[in-house]
C-alpha cells in the first residue's frame, strides 16, 4: 500500500481526484451561471446584423388602475371583505366537492370564469382539486358569494358547519 492515505476521494497530498460532491456542486454552479447568462443575453431575439436597426424592446406594464386580484379561500368563510370598483375577486375552494361559487347580486359582482379543476394525481372519489370562480366588482354595493357541498370526502357526509361557504363582499366606489 502507498504511504498516502485516501480520504473521501482525495489523497492526503491533496492532488487526487475531487470528491463526487465537489464535482456535483461544480456542475450545478456552472448550470446556474450558464442559465442566468443565457436568459439575459438577447431576450429570445436574434442579434441584430450589421446595418439593421436594433429591435425595440417591449416593456410590460400593468395598468395603474388594476390592483392585484383579491383571492379568497376556505379561511375567508363567514367573513366580509371590501374591494374597490374594478377589482377582481377570485374564490378558490380546495375540493371539487364544492359547487362553483356564485354571487347573490351579479350587478355588483359580475361572474366570470369558474368551475372545478381536478388534480391530476388524485384517486377516484378523493375530491382533489379546486372549485373556483372569478368576479369583477362592477358597481358599489354588497353581494354574498356562496358555495355548497354535501360530501366532504368519498362516502363522508359533511357536518352542518362544513356544508356552506359564504363571504360578504362590499364594493366601494
Amino acid at each position: 500500500m502507498s504511504s498516502r492515505t485516501i480520504r473521501r476521494g482525495k489523497t492526503s497530498a491533496g492532488n487526487g481526484p475531487p470528491a463526487s460532491g465537489t464535482v456535483l456542486a461544480s456542475i450545478l454552479t456552472l448550470a446556474v451561471v450558464l442559465g442566468a447568462t443565457g436568459a439575459c443575453s438577447s431576450g429570445g431575439r436574434p442579434a441584430p446584423t450589421a446595418g439593421s436597426p436594433p429591435s425595440p424592446r417591449a416593456t410590460p406594464t400593468a395598468p395603474a388602475s388594476s390592483p392585484a386580484p383579491r383571492v379568497l379561500d376556505e379561511h375567508a368563510r363567514l367573513t366580509g371583505v371590501t374591494v374597490r370598483t374594478g377589482s377582481t375577486v377570485v374564490v378558490q375552494l380546495h375540493s371539487t366537492y364544492w359547487s362553483t361559487p356564485t354571487t347573490s347580486d351579479p350587478d355588483v359582482l359580475v361572474p366570470g370564469a369558474g368551475g372545478s379543476s381536478p388534480a391530476g394525481s388524485c384517486p377516484p372519489g378523493g375530491g382533489c382539486g379546486v372549485s373556483s370562480a372569478r368576479f369583477t366588482a362592477a358597481r358599489p354595493g354588497t353581494a354574498r358569494v356562496t358555495a355548497h357541498r354535501s360530501s366532504c370526502g368519498e362516502a363522508m357526509r359533511c357536518l352542518p358547519g362544513q356544508r356552506a361557504y359564504e363571504v360578504t363582499v362590499t364594493v366601494t366606489g
